[in-house]
């Protein structure tokens, strides 16, 4: 009788241990499924996003030289009409992150900051100039800072970056709720994120 107890006793443990590690080799598997999950949804993400705009301005451009005892002017002006492309993008292929399976959480250490690139297509009308005081290329040069500076100040007053924004928070938000979806945690600037808005750069 002893002998049957001790034995059946043994078999229990034996079962409660075959158990035990199923149980955990189950829990790891579907850890690293989640894992692979999360890391093939970072990887769809992963693209540039590019949100453009068009916008147009006109400047006058004036200079003035003087000589001979500031008696004689010599003066030149341009009226500058300025139409640009521009291009607010996100290339979230730059996004760096880290994976915690033990703790199920995702860390995202980096997401990129916007680029802006603008590109003028700048006209010159009604260009007047005087024998001594001709245009030259350091005129261009400042008539091409001034354009991009009232265009810097036009996408700036424009929804373009908020645009921009707005659909790299629709690409992000899709780790967000991913993860949300697995019962993992998904941390950003040292805070565990509740809300997709908070993964702006």
């Amino acid at each position: 009788m002893r002998n049957f107890l001790l034995g059946a006793l043994i078999a229990a443990f034996i079962a409660l241990g075959i158990s035990y590690f199923i149980t955990q080799s189950k829990t790891q598997k579907t850890e690293i499924q989640s894992s692979d999950l999360i890391l093939d949804q970072i990887k769809n993400v992963g693209k540039l996003v590019v949100t453009e705009g068009h916008f147009s301005e006109v400047i006058t451009y004036k200079d003035a030289k003087k000589y001979y005892l500031d008696i004689l002017k010599a003066e030149k002006k341009a009226i500058v009409v300025v139409n640009a492309s521009v291009m607010v993008s996100y290339d979230l292929n730059m996004i760096e992150h880290t994976i915690d399976t033990s703790n199920k959480t995702v860390t995202i250490t980096n997401i990129p900051e916007a680029e802006i690139n603008i590109n003028p297509d700048i006209k010159y009308h009604d260009l007047e100039e005087d024998f001594f005081n001709q245009f030259n290329p350091e005129d261009h040069n400042l008539i091409r800072k001034e354009v991009i500076r009232q265009l810097n100040k036009k996408i700036e007053a424009s929804t373009l970056k908020a645009n921009a924004e707005n659909r790299l928070i629709s690409e992000l938000q899709k780790i967000y709720i991913l993860t949300n979806s697995l019962g993992w945690k998904l941390v950003y600037k040292g805070s565990s994120i509740t809300d997709s808005k908070q993964l702006l750069p």
